[in-house]
């Protein structure tokens, strides 16, 4: 290689550090949690979120399970993102998400065994969750390591506190409890989530079933719709004085 051309070794790894210093650490981590969440802006994985939301405590296996094959399917793309041609890629990724969603539902099975009877068929269908190949493709292909690792981090980490938060409201609603069966379903040390909001509470079955999924998704989609319409300095205003209390 000629030195006009720039595409020596130094040369590369040199643009690599450079492409480095400049990785924006908080805006990826404001697009997974929030700007670009996988549930509140793209609208993506909603038919496992409105099926095993039940329970906050579904909620939060299948959100930890997709965190994982989030970010090892990211470290993986990103490593091989120099071998892999791009008129094969779009195989590879999907041959890569599925091998590790096998790993993680051969996992949940042999050591969370209950969690795993009661997420089922939806373990495995995490290999057709859109967001994990959407970022497979859109961001771990195109940068290192580390920001690949940590955008599959915050993507995984806004759609479990989705899933989370859906589940505690159809659960609080619908139930009168909170993380109902947490230590059956994912050990004995997740005992303390368990809590009973409302004592012989009779129950509202509409919010465990499938229409209160979407009756409670919409309500979460408006609240961060108006949230996002308040204007920033009022939106930090607000943050202070929640902290402050």
């Amino acid at each position: 290689m000629t030195a006009e051309t720039g595409s020596t070794p130094a040369a590369q790894g040199g643009a690599e550090r450079t492409a480095g210093a400049r990785t924006d650490w908080a805006r990826i981590a404001r697009d997974g949690l929030w700007d670009n969440n996988v549930v509140l802006a793209q609208s993506l994985a909603l038919c496992p979120l409105l099926a095993v939301t039940g329970t906050a405590t579904n909620g939060l296996g299948l959100g930890l399970a997709s965190l994982v094959v989030m970010v090892l399917s990211g470290v993986l793309v990103s490593a091989a993102r120099g071998i892999i041609t791009p008129q094969v890629r779009i195989p590879v990724f999907v041959l890569i998400i599925a091998t590790l969603v096998t790993l993680v539902d051969l996992a949940m099975n042999a050591w969370l065994h209950d969690l795993h009877k009661v997420l089922g068929l939806f373990i495995p269908l995490i290999v057709t969750n859109c967001a994990i190949l959407g970022r497979a493709e859109a961001f771990a292909s195109r940068n290192r390591i580390a920001p690949a690792a940590f955008d599959g981090l915050m993507m995984g980490v806004g759609f479990t506190l989705v899933l989370v938060a859906l589940g505690a409201v159809r659960e609080a609603i619908g139930s009168g409890t909170l993380f109902a069966n947490a230590s059956l379903l994912l050990g004995d040390a997740m005992a303390f989530l368990e809590m009973t909001l409302i004592p012989d509470y009779r129950g509202f079955l509409l919010m465990i079933l499938p229409p209160g999924g979407f009756l409670a998704l919409g309500f979460l989609l408006a609240g961060q719709r108006l949230l996002k319409r308040l204007p920033l300095p009022k939106r930090r205003a607000g943050a202070a004085a929640t902290m402050s209390n």
